[in-house]
């Protein structure tokens, strides 16, 4: 059976958008605490896959997943998944925003709830926890009514909480984006495909980004994102990460990671992976199919080839 770490406990958003794919459903899911272990049980082969967030609309990137994936394991992305986030803040029973001196949850959910703490308890303390369930889970274990921690709705019924507040989250179109990621291997292309990258640039090689963001735009490449990320060796020294659309099994994406790799101090690959999104698998058809009529055209066009040479 496949196995797959997320970043747990139960509870968390990492393990709903996890369930929202069929295909794993029946697979031995493991909670660990941080992403680091995530991607660690990956990389060591104690499991097959990992998932993890990466991304959110709000706060952006997830450094510690990012980073991981850059410099710390060469890991592969298989698939991504962006899911709605609607926070809440829940307390013991018995609690009231009056009585709350502390808010405890993971770094990113307290950033993406800034004027509703602001505005329902100025005075209280924001507490970092290694995730939002998991500040639930200590929260229900050890009582107190000084203390309210923000996390998904469905936490509260897992750990014994009361919701004081709903959708508290600062900006209601909140979303973020999970990868799920493996030791090796590239899915094949699906027609509605991104691709990850990481660039480290020639520090002697004067205007490196316009010559990197130039490869894609003399080929009619759409970039997703594009982030600088310090690469932990001094000031001033950068790497690139980039996502595109398109798959590395394209002629055109092949070729332009082709220039890159000859042109930048290094470029890794984070993986060519079937695109997010309810409108990717009728994208996804629609390529197939207009891959499928233009084979058709061009098979015709062969057919007419002479056997005869001049």
């Amino acid at each position: 059976m496949t196995s797959v770490a997320y970043f747990g406990p139960a509870g968390t958003f990492t393990e709903q958008a996890l369930l929202t794919q069929p295909d794993y459903a029946a697979v031995d899911r493991q909670p660990l605490p941080t992403i680091i272990d995530v991607l660690e049980a990956v990389s060591t082969g104690r499991v097959d896959l990992g998932f993890v967030p990466i991304e959110n609309g709000i706060e952006g990137t997830v450094p510690i997943t990012l980073d991981g994936l850059v410099f710390d394991f060469d890991l592969l992305i298989q698939r991504e998944v962006v899911l709605d986030i609607h926070l809440a803040l829940m307390a013991n029973e018995g609690t009231q925003l009056s009585d709350i001196k502390n808010v405890l949850s993971f770094p990113h959910a307290l950033a993406q709830c800034r004027k509703f703490l602001a505005a329902k308890v100025p005075a209280a303390v924001s507490l970092a926890a290694p995730s939002t369930a998991e500040a639930a889970r200590m929260l229900g274990e050890k009582p107190d009514r000084t203390t309210a921690v923000i996390a998904p709705p469905s936490a509260a019924a897992v750990y014994g909480l009361v919701v004081l507040a709903e959708e508290v989250e600062d900006h209601p179109e909140n979303q973020t984006r999970f990868v799920s990621v493996a030791s090796s291997g590239i899915p094949g292309p699906t027609g509605h495909d991104h691709t990850s990258i990481v660039c480290f640039q020639r520090l002697d090689h004067p205007g490196s980004l316009h010559s990197i963001v130039g490869q894609f735009s003399s080929r009619d490449i759409n970039l997703t994102k594009l982030e600088s990320r310090p690469t932990k060796r001094g000031l001033g020294d950068y790497c690139f990460v980039i996502d595109l659309e398109g798959h590395i099994a394209d002629e055109v994406v092949a070729d332009c990671l082709r220039d890159l790799h000859a042109t930048q101090a290094r470029v890794k690959l984070l993986g060519s992976y079937p695109a997010a999104g309810d409108h990717g698998p009728g994208t996804r058809h629609e390529a197939e199919q207009s891959w499928v009529r233009a084979d058709q055209w061009v098979r015709s066009l062969r057919s007419q080839i002479s056997g005869d040479g001049p």
